[in-house]
């Protein structure tokens, strides 16, 4: 497949067709890295650390907790 390379400010950009951003799990706003080695241009979704994945938590999307009752079996609580 192929995209073409355009000026995007004092920036190159490409666009990244829908099948390849969905095959990539990738969408609008996704922080990504990119690199360059041995002739390729390599890009791949940021892999978040735990501080910022829990960054990301608000009073909106915190989950409550879950009662899943008493102890089962060899299940130690």
């Amino acid at each position: 497949m192929q995209t073409k390379v355009t000026k995007w400010g004092n920036s190159l950009g490409l666009r990244i067709p829908q099948l390849i951003a969905e095959q990539a799990e990738i969408s609008d706003g996704v922080v990504v890295d990119i690199s360059f080695k041995d002739e390729l241009i390599i890009i791949r979704k940021k892999k978040l650390s735990l501080e910022e994945l829990l960054e990301g938590i608000t009073q909106d999307n915190l989950h409550q907790e879950i009662d899943l009752g008493l102890p089962m079996g060899r299940e130690l609580w």
